[in-house]
């Protein structure tokens, strides 16, 4: 197994405007009136993250079985249970209790073969949400 190391760091300078130092620098923040809405809060960055990965999946699922892929979308969604998050309750944990994403698929293929690249990804998605449900 080729193992590499992926590092960056992010950094919090006023408010809850967040640096990230990575190949792409980008500023992760919150809505105002918390922030100056200068980016996606880190909520939209985790769910955009899982859904570019799935997509990056099932790019290369379609190049691996040389299926001419127009696109692939990620349809991802996530339950928060905002009054942990607030801190109005300490019953509970912060993050998502739920994540849900559906994938589709779009390219010259039967019903039965979009399907099963589908599944492939989706299967893809289980292992890496039970990887996040073990992490609790």
């Amino acid at each position: 197994m080729a193992q590499s190391t992926l590092k960056l760091s992010t950094e919090v300078k006023a408010g809850f405007r967040t640096e990230v130092s990575c190949s792409k620098p980008f500023v992760i923040d919150q809505p105002r009136p918390m922030s100056g809405h200068e980016g996606p809060n880190p909520l939209e960055v985790f769910l955009s993250s899982l859904g570019a990965c799935l997509c990056a999946i099932g790019r290369i699922l379609a190049s691996q079985e040389r299926i001419t892929l127009r696109g692939i979308r990620a349809d991802v969604e996530g339950d928060l249970d905002k009054d942990f998050l607030m801190g109005a309750t300490t019953e509970g944990r912060a993050g998502f209790t739920e994540i849900r994403v559906r994938v589709e698929v779009d390219a010259d293929l039967t019903p039965a073969e979009k399907a099963a690249i589908e599944r492939v990804v989706a299967r893809c998605c289980r292992r890496l949400l039970l990887l996040l449900r073990r992490s609790r």
